[in-house]
Order: structure tokens, then C-alpha cells, then sequence
């Protein structure tokens, strides 16, 4: 038998979720964000639940090639552009849209030769200050690109730092929108944040094209204030495991590495398959939450490279039997129907669900729902 660990990847749940990232900005159209290998879903696995999408957006060449391995033939989105002058080759051969943030990027569009050109995106830097052109220097940019015969069309895209949070996106998006103004050509400025926080509310925000990424994979992206159910998202990844081995603690008894955790009155725990080495966070402290046949409960210990401990008394006091081949659901969809938020466990372990997607480990076998 294969040790008792599996993720599966909910197909239903993602096309859920991209229906949600249409629904709140209706009149525009929809990158499906697939960098990271799809969030660590695995771009083949999430495909199918996300074709109904108008185009993919990822960082690498490689990623886009798989996508029209699968038969892709819409836009295709490299949101960070190319990062040497041969990758113009395969954005040529492949018909990749690409992001032109820096002016190295133009000079190897200049010296590029090609019989179609190029679609592009011109990136701002409007306060996020990692990628783009300062809003001074921008119009100065597009008029570079507008006069090589190497470009075709060039569109506008900007991204916000804190559409999740209380600073919100308004000081960018007013510098985004003067800086373009009269300039043809489309525009993208929404993540997932901005989409389901501030679309509803300005145009301006959902036109013409959103960029939806932890959306589609079920979590929130300004979590804690609001968690996955507020916006009607579904759980597209879960991580499950069987109980393996169980122990009768008595006051005093400590439990794993460091004796982190020990207890103040009898108490059964339950060792569950999976460790550090698939992906769970080490750094996750006792009370974490998993569910144990579908019943909350909590990490008891600290977490080990093949093994976590939990705490069983729940269950008994719910009077839900728990023993070896009980199921653990450390995030995501137990087998009865309950979630278990991914949110909710990366914020006990001091980090965001993205990472714990992304973390999922070669090891662990993976099964599309």
C-alpha cells in the first residue's frame, strides 16, 4: 500500500471560482493566473476547470508552452515579459503577449527581428515599486514602443500593493489613469483583491481585462477580514492523510521533537501521515487546525518531516470514533462535506495559503476530482 497521503485537485471548485471573478466584474474579461505551476495545483490538473477563461497569465516560457500544449489557442500572458533577447523567438513562434517593464526590455524589442509583431503590455510602477515604469517616464515609454515596427498593439497594465488592506487603491489608480489618459489601447489593473473589493465600485478598475489569481484557487485574498465563504469561493485543493498510529497521554507526558507540547490531563492523540516533507508547514504551533473525520480539532507538538500528532478528545467528546485509518484533512473538502479553510491554517502557522498551495510537495500524490 503507498503511505496514506493525497491532495486532490477540485475541477468543479475552479470553474466555481472563476464563474465568482466573472460575476464580480462582469463586463470584463479574465486572465486566468497559473504562474507557480497553477498555484501548485499542477497546470495540467487545473486546466480543464479553467479553459472557460479568455486567457492565461504566468512568469515563464516553459509554462506557456504547456498551455498550448493543452491545446490553448487564446491569449497567453507573460506578466513579467522576457528576460533575455532570444526570449522573443518563442513569443513570436508561440504568440505570447508579454509585459515590457524596463527599458532594456524595448532595446532587444528594437534590435528583434520578426514578421508579426508584437502584442505588449506596458507596465506602470504606480507605487508598488518592484516592476514597471514611474509615472513620469511612462508616456516616454509608450512612445518608444508605439514607433518600433516590431509592436503592434500596446496595452497598460499597473498592479496594486494593497488592494487587500485598509491603504486600498486609490492613490494608484488615480496615477495609473492620469498618466494614460488618451493613450488607445487596453487596460489591466485588477488582482484578485481589487476584483472582488473595489470593482463593483469603479469602472475603471474592472476594464478591460482582470487578473485572477488566488481567487480561482479558493482563497481569500484579504484574509483574515473576510475569509473564503464571504465571497463565495470554493476549496480547490485538499490535503488529506490517515491516522497511523495513536497514543494514550497521561498529565506530564510531552509529545515529538523539543517536547513542545505537553499534557495536563489524560488525552489521545492520533499520528497522522504527513510531515514538513509534504508541504505542511513546520512552522505550524499547537493548535492548528485539522479535521479528524470530519470534526475540528488541533495539532498537539511540533511538526515532523513525516508525521503530525493531533488532538483526539474532540471526536470523543463528539462521539466520533477516531482511531488508525481515520481521516485527516489538514486543509480543504473532508470526505463528509466539511471545509477546512487553507486560510484559516496558513494564518495559525504565521504565513498565507498561497505559499501552503505552492508548497505542496513532488512527493505527495496528486488526484483531480
Amino acid at each position: 500500500m503507498p503511505r496514506p497521503i493525497q491532495a486532490t485537485i477540485h475541477t468543479a471548485a475552479l470553474q466555481h471560482n472563476l464563474a465568482r471573478a466573472r460575476a464580480a466584474a462582469p463586463d470584463a474579461r479574465v486572465w486566468a493566473v497559473v504562474k507557480a505551476n497553477a498555484y501548485g495545483h499542477g497546470i495540467e490538473r487545473a486546466f480543464e476547470g479553467l479553459r472557460g477563461a479568455d486567457g492565461f497569465a504566468l512568469l515563464d516560457l516553459g509554462e506557456a508552452e504547456r498551455v498550448r500544449q493543452l491545446g490553448w489557442r487564446g491569449p497567453i500572458l507573460l506578466l513579467e515579459g522576457v528576460f533575455e533577447p532570444r526570449d522573443l523567438e518563442l513569443c513570436s513562434r508561440l504568440s505570447l503577449w508579454h509585459a515590457v517593464h524596463c527599458d532594456e526590455q524595448i532595446d532587444w524589442l528594437s534590435a528583434h527581428k520578426t514578421h508579426a509583431p508584437h502584442r505588449v503590455f506596458l507596465k506602470m510602477n504606480s507605487g508598488m515599486n518592484r516592476l514597471g515604469f514611474p509615472p513620469a517616464r511612462y508616456r516616454a515609454a509608450w512612445a518608444r514602443l508605439n514607433a518600433l515596427p516590431q509592436v503592434d498593439e500596446i496595452s497598460f497594465m499597473t498592479h496594486f500593493s494593497d488592494a487587500d488592506g485598509p491603504r486600498g487603491i486609490a492613490h494608484q489608480l488615480d496615477a495609473f489613469c492620469t498618466a494614460t489618459q488618451d493613450l488607445p489601447g487596453e487596460r489591466t489593473v485588477s488582482n484578485s483583491a481589487a476584483t472582488l473589493r473595489h470593482a463593483a465600485g469603479d469602472a475603471r478598475v474592472r476594464a478591460d481585462w482582470v487578473r485572477a489569481g488566488i481567487v480561482l484557487y479558493g482563497g481569500a485574498a484579504d484574509h483574515p477580514e473576510h475569509d473564503a465563504a464571504h465571497w463565495g469561493l470554493a476549496p480547490t485543493m485538499t490535503l488529506s492523510a490517515r491516522i497511523i498510529g495513536t497514543q494514550q497521554l497521561q498529565p506530564g507526558d510531552t509529545v515529538g521533537y523539543g517536547s513542545s507540547f505537553t499534557a495536563d490531563r489524560p488525552l489521545a492523540i492520533g499520528v497522522v501521515a504527513c510531515g514538513y516533507a509534504d508541504g505542511y508547514p513546520r512552522h505550524a504551533p499547537t493548535g492548528t487546525p485539522v479535521l479528524v473525520n470530519g470534526v475540528r480539532t488541533r495539532t498537539v507538538g511540533r511538526v515532523s518531516m513525516d508525521m503530525i500528532t493531533v488532538d483526539l478528545a474532540p471526536l470523543h467528546e463528539a462521539g466520533v470514533e477516531a482511531g488508525v485509518g481515520s481521516e485527516a484533512t489538514l486543509w480543504g473538502r473532508a470526505a463528509c462535506g466539511a471545509v477546512l479553510g487553507i486560510d484559516e491554517v496558513a494564518q495559525a502557522a504565521g504565513t498565507v495559503g498561497y505559499e501552503l498551495m505552492c508548497a505542496l510537495a513532488p512527493r505527495v500524490p496528486v488526484v483531480v476530482d
